[in-house]
């Protein structure tokens, strides 16, 4: 298996193509497969920033798209990051530390210009977690149990009751 450097000078390697016209910030990272596969990412910038994708995810959809299911390491450089930084600045964002979390919850961090590597866990702890629909109970919905979903045609809402309304008119 690759070195911590290796993965590196790979996540290195997969900066060098970003495309970063607003930021200036090129970052790339490595995925390794636990078959010894490594897959690349770069952050690709949009105007419209919300739909900026990171190195990491972007690596992480190839490591999936091809097939890799247990992810050992990820590893994430950013070329322009300057050596006042510190590690707060060359830290994954939340969105990226999600996906690794639920992606690649038992794999290593490295991180370039940080010497420790740490587990993903450690990179957010008590992470947003939920069941896929039939393996259990649903978690993440406050006091739901596995009988009780969302409402259809609410995307993401928390409101997990099954009544219903009141279709009565004053009160």
């Amino acid at each position: 298996m690759p070195s911590r450097d290796a993965l590196l000078a790979a996540a290195r390697a997969a900066a060098v193509p970003a495309h970063a016209p607003y930021s200036q910030f090129r970052v790339g990272a490595v995925v390794l497969a636990h078959d010894g596969r490594m897959f690349p990412g770069c952050n690709v910038e949009n105007a419209s920033y919300g739909l900026t994708l990171c190195a990491e995810r972007a690596a992480l959809a190839a490591a999936i798209t091809a097939g890799a299911r247990r992810i050992l390491a990820v590893a994430v450089s950013c070329l322009d990051a300057h050596a006042g930084l510190g590690p707060e600045g060359r830290s994954p964002c939340g969105a990226c530390r999600q996906w690794m979390l639920e992606l690649a919850p038992d794999a290593v961090v490295h991180i370039d210009g940080i010497e420790r590597s740490v587990p993903v866990q450690d990179l957010l702890p008590m992470g947003f977690r939920l069941m896929p629909r039939g393996k259990g109970p649903a978690r993440g919905m406050a006091g739901a149990t596995s009988t009780q979903r969302p409402k259809k045609g609410l995307p993401g809402a928390a409101r997990v009751s099954q009544s219903r309304p009141s279709r009565r008119r004053g009160g």
